[in-house]
């Protein structure tokens, strides 16, 4: 088939579905006056046709030539209208196959006699129930729509105490403060990304960790936030790594050259920042004549087809006496896959990489989100033995641009003797 076709029949079953809901619509405006069916309806179609020319605009191509910030709020758009479209959908297919179903039985059942000048036919549809799935289907339009007014830039500090058998006396009371998946290429709000920047100075940590995804495919995309993010600084140091998106792995480049150098690029973001980004390597902090160890590794993915850049074994290489082992690894699948397995030794790794999926439910008694279908270990702090994982849900947002019940996270982790 080609693309003209699939074109063809995607707008004629888009279409059929609009039409359809739009069945109920009018049911529930059928009593308004001719001005407020004017307004509605004209919102109605607006909206279908925007979305039909959004779909066919990608199809031909023109998602390329967009930005990440225009290229997510556009899918959005028209991901919420079909999210809407086919609640109302379903809702309205039950009533109608309730509906036939009715009018099939009351033929049967009723006898010749009584149904002599008796006109059994289709029973109208329901305003109640047609304003019943309009309610139903914009709940999902008002929370995604809430969390990318809202959710998108609520930061939250999450607060963990990590007794650690082994952590030397000087560095009882370290206070690690943790941020993950900034995606500099989709923010659309500058005042609020720096006032994240601003709670987590406020917490006044000894030393911070970036765990990976600075940006979304390009170097050129720290243009406008290098200046926010370089204004994180800690006594004892910043220390980075590189998440899967920060490849360019996503997109095409007119040479393995220019790959290449956007990779470099990156490197000097970090440089520039201030930022200590470890490339399988290790550094030894020292504090009142003892030390622990800081251990870097590229991105390692034992999920899916993400990359298997990072050399934990050359980076471990010369911690082995280091009483306490601090491990950055952008993606906790890399957790089970290999530290736990192969170096019991390392006290606590530093990950992030699944957003939560930017979507999901944490409550006192609840913590759910699709993204734990595949990933065990998806958001917090998670135990085995003598060796601890946190998952930091996210600075940023990646696709839609908000987040909805899984918020953004600012960790303070603090370290103390158990």
């Amino acid at each position: 088939m080609n693309r003209i076709s699939f074109l063809i029949i995607l707008a004629g079953i888009l279409l059929s579905l609009d039409f359809y809901v739009f069945q109920a619509v009018k049911t529930i405006f059928a009593n308004s006056n001719i001005g407020t069916k004017r307004i509605v309806y004209g919102i109605y179609w607006s909206y279908t046709i925007f979305s039909l020319g959004v779909l066919l605009f990608f199809a031909l191509g023109g998602i390329e030539k967009l930005g990440s910030i225009s290229r997510n709020f556009l899918i959005s758009a028209v991901f919420i209208n079909l999210i809407f479209k086919i609640l109302m959908f379903i809702f309205l297919l039950l009533e109608d196959i309730f509906r036939l179903g009715k009018l099939a039985f009351d033929k049967v059942n009723v006898s010749d006699t009584s149904s002599e000048g008796k006109d059994v036919s289709l029973i109208n549809r329901s305003e109640f129930l047609s304003k019943t799935a309009m309610v139903v289907a914009s709940a999902p339009v008002v929370a995604f729509s809430y969390g990318i007014i809202s959710g998108a830039h609520d930061y939250r500090v999450r607060r963990v105490k990590l007794p650690l058998a082994n952590l030397p006396k000087s560095f009882h009371g370290l206070k690690i403060a943790q941020i993950s998946d900034i995606h500099s290429g989709s923010f659309y709000n500058k005042t609020a990304v720096k006032g994240g920047v601003e709670m987590l100075l406020g917490e006044k940590p000894d030393l911070v960790f970036f765990t990976g995804d600075l940006v979304n495919n390009s170097a050129d995309e720290t243009a406008e936030y290098a200046s926010v993010f370089e204004k994180v600084k800690a006594p004892m140091g910043v220390y980075s790594t590189l998440g899967n998106h920060d490849y360019g792995d996503y997109i095409s480049w007119s040479s393995p050259e220019a790959k290449r150098k956007n990779l470099e690029d990156l490197k000097q973001v970090h440089k520039q920042m201030g930022w200590r980004l470890m490339m399988n390597e290790h550094i030894m902090l020292e504090q009142g004549g003892e030390k622990i160890a800081i251990i870097g590794i590229e991105n390692f993915g034992a999920k899916g087809h993400f990359p298997k850049y990072g050399k934990l074994a050359q980076a471990y290489k010369g911690t082995e006496d280091a009483p306490v082992k601090l491990l950055l690894s952008h993606d906790p699948s890399h957790w089970d896959y290999q530290v736990r397995t192969q170096f019991p030794d390392i006290d606590v790794m530093f990950a992030g990489h699944t957003h939560g999926m930017q979507f999901g439910i944490e409550t006192k008694f609840l913590k759910w989100s699709p993204v734990q279908y595949m990933y065990k270990q998806w958001a917090g702090l998670y135990t085995e033995g003598k060796q601890h994982l946190y998952v930091n849900r996210g600075y940023g947002y990646l696709g839609y641009p908000g987040r909805i019940g899984i918020l953004p996270e600012i960790t303070i982790m603090e370290l103390i003797s158990a």
